[in-house]
């Protein structure tokens, strides 16, 4: 309706003024009345991106929630079949070829890795990240929540999946179907790190098998083709199926430990990194540099995320399983007396 009275103030009875221009008064005015009903001084690019695609984040979060107890099944479906394979057909290759030490080092390695990983697997899906309180507290925050409409305090963000505040959150996990946060990043960090070394170790230890075992599948299609038993076919396939998982999770999974590995050095988590480096990129326009507040060196940061405290801590609480609680509550957050600013000037 306004725009239609608009439209009778610029009609012909004003001779003096052209039909262009009165076709750019309204055209103009017609973006400005669209903008008001949208635009505020916090709208650029990103805002705008979020807007479109919030259908489809929507989409990917509600089946990452559904499909999260599929990618937990079947983590645990991969693992069981490769320790079946290992005790089947891997072992009593060892018992019967290898000498007595290094049957021994196989033994107590391989279930040391074992526990360890079944370990901190267990504890990483079962234990809660850290929720943000909901409830009015004299807990110090930075910001309010757009979906909970509550206060946060550091380092927590919101997980669209979960529809909580995460504490220190670092990101959603489909394989834990659950989130990675103040209390289970430890467990999270140390699942990654313990299966990629079994792989590896599985990968290395069973070479010579797979070798065996795929020239003996080649071998098959000869004619005439070797009088191979049917448990002898089946050892074959399931070490080369051994093999050829281990050797593709411990490539995949590897890269991943190694950038959670750069992180925890850095003392950020996957989103903080994407914050402090436009943080960065903004400060330099300005001529200052990012100093991160949770940095605290890089021997402290690792201390600071296995928790510890004391030497002997690094056999108990690192090489062996611990459900210590981790530094801090996830609420408040001491930085580095020295890196207290985090702008400082160039040079």
């Amino acid at each position: 309706m306004r725009l239609f009275l608009r439209w009778f103030r610029l009609c012909p009875q004003r001779g003096r003024r052209k039909r262009p221009s009165r076709l750019r008064d309204l055209w103009n005015y017609g973006t400005v009345l669209l903008k008001s009903l949208y635009y505020n001084v916090l709208t650029n690019s990103d805002t705008a991106l979020d807007c479109v695609f919030e259908p489809i984040y929507w989409l990917v979060d509600n089946m990452t929630r559904w499909f999260g107890v599929v990618f937990v099944s079947l983590v645990i479906a991969l693992t069981s079949s490769v320790v079946i394979i290992v005790y089947l057909c891997v072992l009593p290759i060892i018992f019967s070829t290898y000498p007595v030490l290094w049957i021994l080092w196989h033994l107590c390695y391989g279930h040391w890795n074992l526990l360890m990983l079944v370990y901190h697997y267990y504890k990483a899906t079962t234990t809660c990240p850290g929720f943000s309180p909901q409830e009015k507290s004299d807990i110090p925050t930075v910001t309010i929540c757009k979906k909970c409409i509550v206060p946060k305090p550091a380092r927590t963000h919101h997980c669209s999946i979960c529809n909580r505040c995460i504490l220190k959150m670092d990101h959603h996990c489909p394989w834990l179907n659950n989130c990675v946060g103040q209390f289970n990043h430890r467990y999270f960090f140390s699942f990654c790190l313990f299966m990629t070394m079994a792989c590896i170790y599985c990968s290395i230890s069973a070479k010579d098998m797979f070798l065996d075992a795929y020239s003996a599948i080649e071998s098959s299609y000869q004619t005439p083709p070797p009088a191979f038993t049917r448990q002898e076919r089946m050892v074959h396939k399931s070490l080369v199926y051994l093999w050829v998982l281990t050797s593709s999770v411990a490539v995949a999974l590897g890269g991943l430990t190694l950038w959670h590995a750069i992180l925890i050095t850095r003392g950020e988590t996957s989103v903080e990194r994407h914050i402090n480096h436009k943080e960065r990129r903004r400060l330099r326009l300005k001529g200052k540099v990012f100093r991160n507040p949770y940095h605290h060196g890089k021997i402290n940061n690792w201390k600071i995320f296995f928790g510890v405290e004391k030497q002997s801590d690094w056999l108990t609480r690192v090489l062996l399983p611990s459900s210590h609680l981790p530094h801090g509550d996830g609420l408040t957050w001491d930085g580095p007396a020295h890196k207290s600013n985090t702008m400082q000037p160039c040079g």
